[in-house]
């Protein structure tokens, strides 16, 4: 008996699904490569699984690019759309002003100005003289803020060495003070003992008046 012909419709079971597309999927791959080989053909195959999984296949000798410029130029189909054309557009526009501004730099610089006309030499001088303009004014605000700044310092150093003698000169009355205090007390005490027990430094040993 022949194998039965098989309805093409979605698998509902997931698990049968997912076993049908990864043999179905490799036995494409499978092919592709054959026929790359085998008919010297150049192909491009991209699958997106329902999982949003990505597999792919390029003939060695060609890349994606390669293959959808191809079919760009045969089937005469855009494969890009408005935005990526204004997005184009824009790279372009970019390109054109930074080689113009190339060429503006090199000029500024003094390099490849035999070919400027002499009104495009006066335009020339007169950027140069406001860029220079600008750098003195941006100098001169530099050098004034240097100096206000040493001011501040030469400031704030006055203030600290006047607070520094203010403590110094406190410190120095604090030690008068413990001074004279310990005088006192000891004058007091000495006023408080007899006569006869206090210390007389002129007093002869009385050893050497024996």
């Amino acid at each position: 008996m022949g194998r039965g012909k098989i309805e093409i419709k979605r698998i509902e079971n997931s698990s049968n699904r997912q076993v049908a597309y990864s043999k179905r999927r490799n036995g494409i791959i499978k092919k592709a490569k054959e026929i790359t080989v085998l008919c010297d053909a150049k192909v491009s195959l991209v699958i997106f699984a329902s999982s949003g999984k990505m597999v792919e296949y390029c003939s060695p000798s060609v890349t994606v690019t390669d293959i959808l410029d191809k079919y760009h130029g045969q089937a005469g189909k855009k494969l890009w759309d408005a935005k990526h054309e204004n997005l184009s557009n824009e790279v372009d526009r970019v390109k054109k002003d930074n080689d113009s501004m190339q060429v503006e730099l090199r000029h500024l610089k003094g390099e490849d100005i035999t070919s400027l006309t002499h009104k495009e030499l006066m335009a020339l001088e007169e950027a140069l003289e406001n860029g220079l303009a600008s750098n003195r004014d941006k100098q001169s605000k530099f050098v004034g803020m240097l100096i206000e700044n040493g001011r501040a310092l030469e400031e704030e150093h006055k203030r600290l060495t006047y607070e520094l003698h203010k403590q110094e000169m406190k410190i120095e009355e604090n030690v008068r003070e413990l001074e004279n205090g310990y005088h006192q007390r000891l004058g007091n005490y000495n006023n408080q003992i007899p006569f006869a027990f206090r210390v007389q430094p002129i007093q002869p040993n009385l050893q050497e008046r024996m």
